[in-house]
């Protein structure tokens, strides 16, 4: 069976009102698709041959199969052959759930998805135990390390053609769950409530409406929600708990612990007011204190809820499989995956070289 990796890329990421009002640019089109095919030759330098890509109604999917035909052209062999998925497009983020799903069915060894947290929150919605390497093209990118795309490619194809251990290659992540009104939705990084009771835009930005804020880690080094919990107790992907941050709120009778300037957006950076923040753990069951508004997942408004409605937040552990990118390049350079050994050609007869990865 040929080895195959999954590419979904969000032609549409990057484009919300936080760049309206900070300072942030747009990605092109053309600019994916270069993403896409430096990520591409990643995977054919380590024996990657086959890919599938979900398709789109923007023109991504052709740039890069342009640029494929390109490289043949020219009689350069670069890339793994590329084949669209077979399915319908409704345009939403629909797409990225149901390639997903097409792509676990097919057995793919990895599934590559650019975008920002809301693609790749969909991608492990439907992924299953597949692992997914995710590249940040979104605005705020907190579930996403940053690592150059052909360094993400390189690193899938030494994990999914197992010259590096699975148990190295694939990271346990936590996830967090809401559960209301029979149904479960799912965050890799946060989960906020606000005050507003509509979607609008989706993205936060209002800090006056900020009620509460669950994190399944915090790292000061990133913007959004997850920068907040960070800026005030740093916690790790692999630590075995949460952060759970309560906002002090405005007026007369919300007193704040303390004031925090944080990055809410690229550009971005605004006064917290604080009301207290402790440690979750694993499994454990909690009604928020907010009895109606909106919850945000990974820094998106998704749904409302009323008084009527019962908000349960859980944090699980070990819930979905990711590449570790930095995990997979240290094995390579530690073990010489990428590296060809010149035998001495007049003990042999001739020059004859020996891939490095082939006598592990």
């Amino acid at each position: 069976m040929t080895l195959t990796v999954g590419i979904i890329a969000n032609p549409f990421s990057a484009r919300d009102i936080r760049r309206v009002i900070a300072d942030a640019s747009s990605v092109q089109i053309a600019d994916r698709a270069n993403a896409v095919l430096r990520v591409l030759a990643g995977l054919f330098a380590c024996g990657v041959t086959q890919a599938v890509m979900m398709p789109d109604r923007s023109g991504l999917l052709q740039h890069v199969l342009r640029g494929l035909s390109r490289a043949r052209n020219q009689g350069l062999q670069r890339y793994p052959d590329v084949t669209p998925l077979d399915m319908p497009l409704w345009g939403t983020v629909e797409d990225t759930r149901a390639a997903a799903t097409l792509m676990r069915a097919g057995g793919v060894g990895a599934i590559i998805a650019l975008g920002g947290d809301g693609t790749h929150r969909a991608v492990v919605s439907a992924c299953g135990s597949t692992p997914i390497a995710a590249i940040s093209t979104g605005t705020n990118n907190a579930f996403a390390e940053q690592s150059e795309h052909t360094v993400v490619g390189l690193a899938v194809g030494v994990a999914v053609t197992g010259r590096v251990p699975a148990d190295l290659a694939f990271r346990a992540n936590k996830r967090l769950d809401a559960a209301i009104g029979g149904t479960t939705h799912i965050a890799l990084v946060d989960i906020a409530l606000i005050s507003d009771r509509h979607v609008g835009a989706k993205a936060l930005w209002r800090t006056e409406t900020f009620r509460e804020l669950y994190v399944t880690f915090a790292d000061p080094t990133l913007i959004g929600m997850s920068a907040i919990a960070g800026l005030l107790e740093p916690v790790s992907r692999q630590e075995p708990f949460g952060l759970q941050v309560m906002f002090a709120g405005e007026g007369a009778g919300a007193r704040p612990r303390a004031i925090l300037r944080a990055p809410i957006a690229p550009g971005l950076i605004a006064p917290i007011r604080l009301a207290d923040w402790r440690r979750i753990a694993p499994g454990e069951a909690i009604v928020p204190r907010l009895e109606a508004g909106s919850l945000a997942f990974d820094g998106e408004r998704e749904i409302t809820f009323s008084r009527n409605e019962k908000v349960s937040i859980t944090l699980r552990d070990g819930a979905f499989r990711s590449v570790d990118v930095a995990a997979c390049m240290r094995a390579a350079a530690t073990h010489g995956l990428l590296r060809e050994e010149i035998m001495n050609e007049d003990a042999v007869g001739g020059p004859l070289l020996l891939a490095a990865f082939a006598a592990q």
